[in-house]
């Protein structure tokens, strides 16, 4: 794939899109990076703003003609890399296409652009009394979310975008859309096209609409920090809750240091410690039942402050807190980047893995953030790194090298959340096998033969 477009190709892009195609320097730059540390690629070489399914079409012929990459734009908000222009091409940023096609209070569904970010659903799903649970912490557009199977704080108890996506529209290499799923909630018709293009990446077609699962808002909520004097206690709470069965709706993990960051930026009095933000939802007597059993096991695993938030503006200024903890960590080392590595296990070995994680981050003395949605065994690191420092960079790679390594060996997979990108691309094969491995080359040799949709990405 070449890193330039022939002059022939940029004209047939600026007749069929005219002002909706920008070459200018910095709109190529802002779609050439995403959240993920810096890596020097350069950026696209147009930028295709969709307004709608066709002109999603009209790109994907073009680039097929042209032999030319598209990469799928909806809010840069991914992790690994999954952005960049490693081998030239267009992005088609889809943040145009923002409408809510429907909503079906009966059936607890609504369809929507991929451009719909979920704050915007969620803003209008409030007068049918209903929510859409899947929370990354980002405003990332939903589009995204389905592409990198995002899941987030909610997850434990409501699933991931891989649950919660009925149906999609999808723009495969043909350029000629086609529907996968329906309304209803299952069924046993055919290949399961819909869960084959949650999570991959923009590297099998476009997604130009979806069709999502959504639920009545809960009659009571109740949200509750609860401190640990170590890390493993905080972590043992947890095994203890989920093994219980308790249908806890959050269970956020932050390590001491990370706390004290979150209390810098955001204000907070929350104590210098390991500390569980929890959450719970459903009927007055069913929370009052799950916080009395979670209080109760805190206790047990010596948790102490264990503290309520009462009103909903209490619960959301810990929520906000929570979801910029990465950008309260990057405050605590001016002009440093994070590289970001996230990874999940069985819930009977999270302490093994997670703890084991930190002392190796301690050992190395770099600095470091942990958070996690732990309730489901995913947990995240940030390095810290002087953005100019090689060795600070490759220590922060052997640490995430580490991390996946052990995961793995503990049955576990090298993302819960992030995908695999750029970043992780090694770290799939080591999970997947060369077996594994061959099935996925062969379903997107079959989906996208001329290896236009994001190459580089997932797979090498």
């Amino acid at each position: 794939m070449p890193l330039s477009a022939s002059p022939a190709f940029l004209a047939a892009l600026r007749q069929c899109f005219g002002d909706q195609c920008s070459t200018a320097l910095a709109v190529r730059e802002q779609h050439g990076r995403d959240e993920s540390a810096y890596i020097d690629v350069p950026p696209p070489v147009a930028v295709v703003y969709a307004e709608s399914s066709a002109d999603v079409c009209a790109a994907v012929q073009l680039c097929a003609a042209h032999q030319v990459p598209l990469i799928p734009y909806g809010a840069g908000s991914s992790l690994e890399g999954q952005l960049l222009a490693l081998h030239g091409g267009i992005s088609l940023d889809l943040s145009r296409m923002n409408r809510v096609l429907a909503i079906y209070p009966d059936d607890l569904c609504a369809t929507v652009q991929p451009g719909v970010t979920r704050m915007q659903l969620n803003a209008a799903l409030r007068d049918q009394g209903l929510f859409f649970p899947i929370d990354p912490g980002a405003d990332a557009s939903l589009g995204g979310m389905a592409a990198t199977r995002a899941s987030g704080t909610n997850a434990v108890r409501y699933g991931t975008m891989r649950d919660n996506v009925l149906a999609l529209e999808v723009v495969p290499a043909s350029g000629v859309p086609a529907r996968t799923g329906t309304r209803a909630r299952k069924s046993s018709a055919g290949y399961d096209l819909t869960r084959l293009y949650v999570g991959s990446e923009g590297t099998l077609g476009v997604i130009t609409e979806l069709t999502l699962r959504l639920y009545p808002l809960p009659e009571a909520v109740a949200a509750a920090v609860c401190s640990f004097a170590t890390l493993e206690a905080a972590v043992r709470s947890t095994i203890a809750i989920i093994q219980m069965g308790i249908p806890i709706a959050r269970c956020e993990l932050l390590d001491a240091a990370t706390v004290r960051a979150v209390n810098a930026y955001a204000g907070l009095g929350l104590r210098a410690e390991a500390l569980l933000l929890m959450e719970f939802h459903g009927s007055p007597a069913g929370v009052r039942e799950q916080t009395e059993l979670v209080q109760a096991i805190c206790a047990e695993h010596q948790g102490s402050a264990f503290d309520w938030a009462d009103t909903p503006e209490q619960r959301s200024r810990l929520w906000h807190a929570r979801h910029h903890a990465y950008f309260a960590a990057l405050q605590t080392r001016p002009g440093c980047r994070a590289i970001t590595t996230d990874a999940c296990v069985p819930i009977s070995r999270l302490a093994d893995c997670l703890l084991a994680s930190v002392a190796d981050a301690e050992a190395s003395g770099l600095p470091y953030f942990l958070v996690g949605h732990v309730g489901d065994g995913n947990f995240h690191f940030g390095y810290l790194i002087d953005p100019h420092s090689a060795a600070e960079r490759a220590q922060a790679e052997v640490l995430n090298q580490r991390l996946v390594a052990r995961a793995l060996a503990l049955g576990g997979t090298c993302s819960g959340e992030h995908g695999v990108g750029l970043h992780k691309i090694e770290f799939l094969q080591q999970e997947c096998g060369p077996e594994g491995i061959a099935l996925m080359r062969a379903l997107k040799q079959a989906l996208d033969p001329q290896g236009i949709f994001n190459p580089g990405k997932v797979l090498s």
